[in-house]
């Protein structure tokens, strides 16, 4: 959601460079420029930037662990010791094919 002041037109933004940017760090809120009355673009300080990515990632890193949670829940999920039993004989297998590859 934008504050009504932190929406200005593009040419705006041009003529008043130094003190928009210095807005933007003062404030740390992105601001919404727009062309011919229409929203275009959206510019932000870098610091602030660097938060937002920083939020988004752990974001979505939890939506990952609620989605595994929930997936070990419902029983969708093999045990480890399923899993490492599955790879054992998929490499013995692989292991089997290839020396018999190699020895024709």
């Amino acid at each position: 959601m934008f504050d009504l002041k932190d929406i200005q037109s593009l040419t705006e933004f041009q003529r008043k460079t130094r003190q928009s940017i210095a807005r933007l760090k003062k404030t740390g809120r992105p601001a919404v420029l727009t062309v011919n009355g229409q929203a275009e673009i959206v510019v932000q300080d870098a610091r602030s930037y660097q938060l937002l990515l920083a939020r988004a990632e752990e974001a979505d890193k939890l939506m990952e662990l609620r989605r595994s949670i929930a997936q070990y829940r419902s029983g969708r999920v093999r045990s480890i010791e399923d899993a490492l039993s599955e790879l054992e004989q998929r490499h013995a297998g692989a292991a089997k094919h290839g020396r018999a590859h190699r020895a024709k």
